[in-house]
């Protein structure tokens, strides 16, 4: 173990791969040239153009997996993936064991990929963990360390090489013999694929698997069909109803609806929130409570945003479509208005974690952003955050996009004081997941504190009508009505998982709980 620059003990070595201490958030500068998949020639391919398999068993075997090999999906279904299960269930009849599976992220419906686990088809995940597989390695049921990425960083890992992927099966809701294929259209439509580009790009082999099969060309596509070794036409590949989780969906709080109201007037008060402004609002139902709010503050007074970082959803999609933003650039879908908007609107644009968040490429869109406004499970003094564990150590969040999401013109974490009678803002993280260099305010239902480095925050909102208070203050008025800080979490289990900065470098440790 050695200790890095966040004062956290990490692991110069994970699952047998040497690890890079994180050395501050510039602090790893990337050497070398970019990893790319396998030279293929096109006459290993039908001339017609038809890569169509008969089944997804036999493509997997024609693929060259082994036992101990990566294989990749996406998330763009959301909790309505039914692929992962295909493509382990089908790994499990070919007798392959000991595959890693790099998710770009899970969901509660990934709980049935367990016995996967248990049975040895699986045995370890590089992504982010939340839900019932959070729970499963938290309990140190994994049989090796959980790696958790942002989805910037995970792009990054498949560009730098360090992410080998033998084998990507993408979920296509639309898709033509030769392998061109969009989620705009379809009985599966998840609207766009942003995320499995880098898998279609970088893996050394890659499955389409569709629902909806059209003759060529599938058009426009989204990823191009030159980047598909084999075409697979399954029943179904998810349930877009599904795309909507618990995180998609608007509070109705009044302690959280105070908090975004906050957030919004924050925005305001320090001339962020102007005519050609640009925002980025996560999934979190605060975060599209200031959507919907600053919305109307927009209304009022004639200010139009330039563009909006998605994950769309119907409020993005309305603004778009009633003139308030001129671009709507979306990473992921988030409902079934997004997936509507993806397939019939021009300013409607997909992104993918390449475009807005690899730190290791000639700039990227998240720094574009004026305002991110995101979420935390807890606040330390310093205005470092975690996002991916509880008070109590529990594995429970993905990290997602909020890592590459800091580096926006202005980062504000939007949390509540107090969350199920436990303080948010506490002296020391649980789980080291972002640091505070780089987050500019807090907002909470009882105040806002501005991070001392943004002079300039704090000059434009000093008189202008909004509370200003510390961190410290919140932390002592959140005790007084709690019963005083809460218990740190037992740190003393093994290690069974590492957070990973953007860059790769080793973050924090997230140990077994009981």
């Amino acid at each position: 173990m050695i200790r890095n620059a966040a004062g956290r003990e990490v692991p110069q070595v994970v699952n047998g791969q040497a690890r890079t201490p994180y050395a501050g958030p510039d602090g790893v500068q990337p050497v070398g040239r970019k990893h790319s998949a396998p030279i293929r020639s096109c006459s290993a391919y039908p001339s017609n153009g038809d890569k169509r398999a008969p089944t997804l068993l036999e493509a997997i075997a024609r693929s060259g997996l082994q036992s101990g090999g990566t294989v990749s999906t996406h998330h763009h279904f959301r909790n309505g993936d039914f692929v992962a299960e295909q493509v382990f269930a089908a790994a499990a009849e070919l007798g392959l064991r000991n595959l890693v599976w790099l998710p770009s992220a899970v969901f509660p419906c990934h709980e049935s990929l367990i016995p996967y686990i248990e049975s040895g088809v699986i045995a370890g995940i590089e992504g982010s963990l939340n839900g019932p597989l959070g729970d499963f390695a938290s309990q140190g049921r994994l049989p090796r360390t959980a790696v958790l990425r942002s989805h910037g960083c995970r792009c990054r890992a498949l560009q730098d090489g360090d992410l080998e992927v033998d084998l990507a099966v993408i979920g296509a809701p639309t898709c033509d013999p030769f392998g061109n294929m969009t989620g705009a259209r379809g009985p599966s439509a998840c609207g766009v694929l942003g995320f499995a580009m880098a898998d279609a790009q970088h893996a050394s082999h890659v499955i389409a698997l569709t629902d909806n099969l059209e003759p060529f060309p599938c058009a426009p596509w989204q990823i191009p069909g030159n980047d598909v070794d084999q075409v697979v036409v399954t029943d179904r590949i998810g349930d877009p109803a599904q795309i909507v989780s618990g995180t998609t969906l608007v509070t109705s709080s009044p302690e959280r609806l105070r908090i975004a109201e906050n957030t919004a007037q924050f925005a305001l008060a320090t001339g962020i929130l102007r005519d050609g402004w640009s925002f980025q609002a996560g999934a979190g139902g605060v975060s599209l409570a200031f959507t919907v709010i600053a919305r109307e503050l927009m209304w009022e007074r004639n200010i139009r945003a330039r563009f909006i970082r998605g994950g769309s959803n119907s409020h993005l999609v309305s603004m778009l479509e009633e003139g308030q933003a001129d671009y709507l650039l979306d990473g992921q879908t988030f409902d079934l208005e997004g997936v509507r908007s993806a397939g019939a609107n021009p300013r409607h644009i997909m992104t993918s974690p390449f475009t807005s968040y690899n730190y290791h490429t000639k700039g990227n869109f998240a720094s574009m952003v004026d305002l991110a406004v995101l979420g935390a499970t807890e606040v330390d003094l310093n205005f470092n955050a975690n996002v991916v564990t509880h008070s109590d150590g529990r594995l429970m969040h993905g990290i997602g996009g909020w890592q590459d999401a800091l580096f926006s013109q202005c980062t504000v974490l939007a949390v509540p004081t107090l969350r199920s009678r436990t303080p948010i803002i506490r002296r020391e993280l649980t789980t080291f997941c972002g640091p505070g260099e780089l987050v500019d305010a807090v907002v909470t239902d009882r105040g806002i504190a501005i991070n001392p480095r943004r002079e300039d925050l704090i000059a434009s909102a000093t008189d202008s009508g909004i509370e200003l208070t510390s961190l410290e203050s919140l932390m002592a008025g959140a005790e007084r009505l709690s019963e005083g800080p809460p218990k740190p979490a037992d740190q003393t289990g093994d290690m069974v998982g590492l957070v990973t900065w953007v860059d790769g470098s080793a973050l924090d440790i997230i140990c077994q709980t009981n």
